[in-house]
């Protein structure tokens, strides 16, 4: 692949551009000293533009972009059911979740568990949260972001990992949440032009003189295997999507979990100056999620065509970068990259918000005053940069043996995943739930997980998920009702909570769930 002085020069404007207006952003607006809720919280004062995009920008990265693409060569555009459902996800947090979350004053998720349940629930998922963020998904995106950057310009790939984490600790490191978001919107544009310029240059090549339409038809003619939504038992992929159990098991599950009660993502609503604005954001990103395979799963599948025989499938999108022209490839790599940074500096600061605001604070307290805002702030750095280290540090080991690291990550927070649901939902709707109930769901998701992965390895995880997620849910309540929460643990509101929604959210959730139908309905 060669990579021209123009498509060095895109590049480092990107670099500059996104590094100099994030410390613009820093700054601007900030009179006094920076506090807590400055640097976790962006002020709370957070439009809905920069909550939509801030949410893409965090999910979207290189665990999807090369993770996704990956799958997309090897399954086909199944894996797009992690997008498509995931905009369904989002209209149900936006609606019953975020409510009951914004009214209670609600900063970080462990902070909930404290205030529904107790407060060692909230030390024992504070420092799972951390461990999850660290070793798993910061490590899977710094992994998959320096396979794309080797690829591409040939640098050293542990170099290539170096680079992307200084970067995007020093991009966030003075701002916090608000450097994030509000570049977002950047990032996420960036992102969309150059996902269209890959899938559509990918399909020219494909289509010849007839152009991208001939290109997308040749494409599912000589691939139909690819074209399906819902697989078949006897497909070899059956493992990893379960045919309809991804419409209405396991995925849910997931879904739930990562969209509705996962720091690093629920954290830009929370930052919201007010529920209304929070949920136009939510119904911004659930559009958004419905144009993502477009541009992440689409060149996968061409790759199928173009570079058969890849030795893991994911090289697919780097290998379809080298096709690109010089100029496009620099747009297309900086796109690769925004990504990349922006869902890396998203998880710094979650990383630097629950050890801080959940640890820390609560192990050092102290009266509220500037010296202890700027001690918060100064603590939250520290953290981020040694996560980070840590991240670099076991990037290879962890994430570079795998074959298909998005399913990696998928299968891994499996085996949590089930516990956390259970303990947020029942924590949200059921004024039964106890902090032993719910310490029991977490434990007893790793264990029956385990054993499930161990003793049934046939059964696909996302159909264990399901059933783990069950028998979770039973253990909770036989606990919960042998061993009652204390009088007054449970000091989350839900009685005056309004879950009513604006015309604008109802329109809007009604044109997202049309288009699904429409959608799993063509490509059934």
């Amino acid at each position: 692949m060669t990579f021209a002085t123009i498509d060095i020069a895109v590049v480092v404007l990107y670099a500059i551009g996104i590094f100099g207006l994030a410390q613009w952003v820093s700054g601007a607006r900030q009179a006094g000293a920076q506090t807590s809720t400055d640097y976790f919280l962006a002020s709370k004062d957070l439009p809905w533009w920069a909550i939509g995009a801030s949410l893409i920008a965090a999910n979207i990265s290189a665990e999807q972009i090369v993770g996704m693409s990956g799958s997309g060569y090897a399954i086909g555009l199944a894996i797009a059911s992690y997008e498509w459902m995931a905009a369904a996800t989002l209209l149900l947090v936006g609606k019953f979740f975020l409510p009951i979350f914004l009214q209670n004053g609600i900063h970080t998720m462990p902070q909930f568990l404290e205030q529904r349940y107790g407060p060692r629930l909230r030390t024992i998922m504070a420092l799972f949260w951390l461990a999850l963020y660290v070793f798993v998904n910061l490590t899977s995106i710094i992994w998959l972001g320096s396979i794309a950057i080797h690829k591409v310009t040939g640098l050293n790939q542990d170099w290539a990992l170096v680079v992307l984490g200084v970067f995007a600790l020093l991009y966030q490191l003075r701002g916090g949440l608000k450097a994030v978001a509000l570049t977002d919107i950047v990032q996420v544009t960036l992102l969309v032009l150059g996902g269209i310029v890959i899938s559509g240059l990918t399909l020219g090549r494909l289509g010849g003189d007839g152009g991208i339409i001939a290109g997308w038809h040749r494409l599912v003619a000589e691939l139909p295997e690819h074209f399906h939504m819902i697989l078949r038992r006897d497909d070899p992929h059956y493992a990893d999507l379960p045919g309809i159990s991804v419409l209405v098991g396991g995925m849910w599950i997931a879904n739930l979990s990562y969209w509705g009660f996962n720091q690093y993502i629920i954290q830009r609503a929370l930052a919201a100056r007010s529920l209304g604005e929070a949920q136009k954001g939510i119904l911004f990103a659930a559009f958004l999620k419905l144009l993502m395979p477009a541009i992440i799963v689409l060149p996968g599948i061409a790759a199928v065509l173009l570079a058969p025989g890849l030795a893991k499938p994911d090289e697919a999108y780097p290998t379809m970068m080298a096709l690109l022209p010089s100029g496009l490839l620099g747009l297309v790599f900086a796109a690769l990259v925004a990504a990349i940074i922006a869902s890396t500096a998203s998880k710094i600061n979650s990383i630097a918000t629950i050890f801080t605001l959940d640890l820390y604070a609560k192990l050092h307290p102290g009266e509220a005053g500037p010296e202890r805002e700027a001690g918060l702030v100064r603590t939250g750095r520290i953290a981020a940069s040694l996560a980070m280290a840590l991240a670099i540090l076991t990037a290879r080991p962890l994430v570079g043996a795998s074959e298909q690291a998005f399913q990696f990550i998928q299968e891994f927070t499996g085996f949590f995943t089930p516990g956390i649901t259970v303990i947020f939902l029942f924590g949200l709707f059921w004024k039964g739930a106890s902090e032993a109930g719910a310490i029991a769901a977490a434990v007893g998701s790793v264990a029956l997980s385990w054993l499930g992965k161990v003793y049934a390895p046939g059964v696909p995880f996302l159909d264990r998920m399901a059933l783990v997620f069950l028998a979770t849910a039973t253990l909770a309540v036989v606990v919960s009702l042998a061993r009652p929460g204390a009088a007054g643990a449970n000091r989350i509101d839900t009685a005056t909570v309004d879950t009513r929604t604006g015309a604008v959210f109802n329109a809007g959730a009604v044109a997202v769930l049309v288009i699904l139908a429409a959608l799993y309905a063509t490509w059934w």
